[in-house]
């Protein structure tokens, strides 16, 4: 997982209008699915509020797996769902301390 500095994911939303928190949702989505995670495509967030639902919950069960469970699937989706910005920044303060790298493949 890529470090990124907390103050950029918690303040870019407000001046991008919270576009820079879609794109750090999909980017890290990327990573996650480099490592191994099978995180859906962002275009079904298209589904009205059910699909942002169930895609954040996919997202927050892979939270779970790629900080070896030191952020739990529930509480990295109630901190997407509740807190929003904030609760991204404190997600990426999760992959900051997690030295996450690809899985290598066998030869």
């Amino acid at each position: 997982m890529q470090k990124r500095n907390l103050i950029a994911v918690l303040l870019l939303p407000l001046i991008t209008f919270g576009i820079y928190s879609l794109y750090w949702a999909v980017t890290t989505k990327g990573e996650m699915n480099k490592l191994g995670e099978e995180v859906p495509t962002a275009w079904i967030w298209l589904i009205p509020f059910v699909g942002q639902l169930w895609w954040f919950w996919k997202y927050s069960e892979a939270v779970e797996h790629v900080t070896h469970e030191k952020l739990t699937g529930i509480v990295s989706f109630l901190l997407v769902f509740f807190l929003g910005t904030v609760g991204f920044a404190i997600i990426q303060d999760a992959f900051n301390k997690v030295d996450a790298v690809a899985p290598k493949v066998a030869v």
